[in-house]
């Protein structure tokens, strides 16, 4: 008998772990029961914000759960970034992934504070994208050729803004292969960088396409190149880049990523919706004949994938800007 009391007690012991994992396993199967917040690590307005409310109102109309975005800016991302790397892997925290947070500021700080590999797990792209060289509509400079005419004749007397990675590292890149000096004027926000822009504080700057279309189409903003690799449907009249320098293209990506021990079946769940979203008729005509996003779904696989070769091609980027690490 009490041998028998003595293996009860064993089965006992050995069921607990079993016992303990259902009501975690029952609320990943629940997914989502509350609302669900995306951090931005940029300021509103940028390509990051509207991309994650476009997606996030899809996700919310879909799942029944609100769908709240939350902007996060400072240090090229990296304030918005560490905040999600210490929320809980629930799947209720998500971040925008950009180029800036993934793929340049491993490159670009000595110690970010986060590895985008070893603590994110990308679930879903929402898309890839170029950027415009801007100068405002009044400026005297009408072609990339004319700015980098003065520029050459000016040494370090023309600014440009920046206000993450996309929009720094290509102006460098630039001032690289055209031989030239310009000064770069760090901004919180693209807000910012815009009204001075307009101000004349700052005489051009780079900015994707998403975030720069709206200023491009109300004539504000003067395009003066693009920097995919060829010409944009939307805009096939703007040169690119490579025109000029065979070679020079400077592309990015917008994305959505949790911490690295969120369950792997949410990450399944998350990976559909924002590849339903995507796909859907009135968004997926949004982000590409609006803003020019090279959007489609993509498994899991492909998502970590993408997110490696985008650091790869901007560790290339950084090299040839010349940015030490700060």
């Amino acid at each position: 008998m009490k041998s028998f009391r003595i293996s009860l007690s064993r089965r006992a012991v050995l069921a607990l772990p079993l016992l303990a994992a259902l009501p975690a396993n029952a609320q990943t199967d629940a997914w989502p029961t509350k609302p669900i917040r995306i951090i931005v690590p940029f300021a509103p307005g940028g390509s990051g914000d509207i991309t994650a409310r476009l997606v996030g109102k899809y996700i919310e109309d879909k799942t029944g759960q609100p769908f709240v975005v939350e902007n996060k800016p400072g240090a090229n991302g990296i304030v918005g970034v560490l905040a999600v790397k210490s929320a809980p892997a629930d799947g209720y925290t998500l971040m925008l992934a950009t180029t800036s947070t993934n793929a340049a500021n491993i490159h670009m700080f000595k110690n970010p504070g986060y590895d985008p590999e070893k603590d994110f797990t990308v679930v879903g792209v929402i898309g890839l994208s170029g950027a415009f060289l801007v100068v405002p509509a009044d400026s005297p400079y009408k072609t990339l050729a004319d700015l980098l005419a003065y520029a050459k004749a000016n040494p370090g007397k023309l600014n440009f803004g920046y206000f993450n990675a996309s929009s720094q590292v290509p102006a460098e890149v630039l001032a690289t292969k055209a031989g030239v000096a310009w000064q770069g004027v760090a901004y919180k926000a693209i807000g910012n960088a815009w009204t001075d822009l307009y101000a004349g504080a700052i005489q051009f700057m780079f900015v994707d396409l998403t975030a720069g279309r709206g200023q491009v189409v109300a004539d504000k903003a003067r395009p003066l190149a693009i920097t995919l690799a060829e010409r944009s449907p939307l805009y096939p009249k703007l040169p690119t880049l490579s025109e000029t320098f065979p070679g020079f293209t400077s592309t990015g990506f917008l994305a959505i990523a949790v911490p690295k021990a969120t369950p792997r079946p949410i990450e399944e769940k998350l990976n559909a919706l924002i590849n339903e979203a995507i796909s859907s008729p009135t968004i997926h005509d949004r982000l590409i004949n609006e803003f020019a996003l090279d959007a489609k779904p993509l498994s899991l696989e492909q998502c970590a994938a993408q997110d490696r070769d985008e650091r790869a091609k901007w560790a290339e980027y950084v090299k040839i800007a010349r940015i030490e690490a700060q």
